[in-house]
């Protein structure tokens, strides 16, 4: 069995767990509802407060998506009560990050300002506090939808290797090289 794929997901309190016949996981919480299409060889069963994942056979195929299924519940059930944050640093002179509702208006060292639409499924903040770098906050319930808006704006001015300026995630380790040698 997979390790994580025979692990009951639990539902906690205020969520609604629903099984489409057309094997799609709908997810209702306080912070929104999420849906998901589970392969049809993947098995769902909703048993008192818990899901649990069978599958058919030890194929390859199926032991991943057993395990691949079982996780992205889990990360649904999670978002829909708690929520999931991201939060993005914005390191160089003259960086600047403002928004209006879910546009995010950018300026990263480009001779123009870059605008972002983000998803209406997202809630996007933006920080500047004096003498430290301007930050994007993302907020979703949606875990895969987040990673790959922050992706997206990470991806407008990736972090530099020698003074690491550029977009990076609060909190990155950026692998730093040393740059030329001195003069004579």
């Amino acid at each position: 069995m997979s390790r994580i794929g025979k692990n009951p997901v639990t539902i906690t309190k205020g969520v609604n767990v629903s099984v489409g016949t057309d094997n799609v996981i709908t997810v209702k919480g306080p912070k929104g509802e999420l849906k998901q299409a589970i392969d049809p060889d993947i098995k769902v069963e909703v048993k008192d407060d818990k899901i649990v994942f069978t599958r058919p056979t030890d194929q390859i195929r199926h032991k991943a998506m057993h395990g691949l299924y079982r996780a992205l519940v889990q990360n649904m059930v999670t978002g829909v009560t708690d929520g999931y944050t991201k939060t993005l640093e914005l390191v160089g002179v003259g960086y600047k990050a403002s928004n209006q509702g879910n546009l995010l208006d950018l300026s990263l060292g480009y001779s123009h300002n870059i605008i972002v639409e983000i998803p209406k499924e997202l809630t996007v903040a933006t920080a500047q506090e004096k003498g430290k770098n301007p930050k994007v906050i993302l907020t979703s319930a949606d875990k895969q939808l987040l990673g790959q808006v922050a992706a997206k704006i990470r991806s407008l001015r990736k972090p530099e290797p020698y003074k690491g300026k550029g977009v990076k995630f609060e909190g990155e380790v950026l692998r730093r090289k040393a740059g030329k040698a001195a003069g004579k």
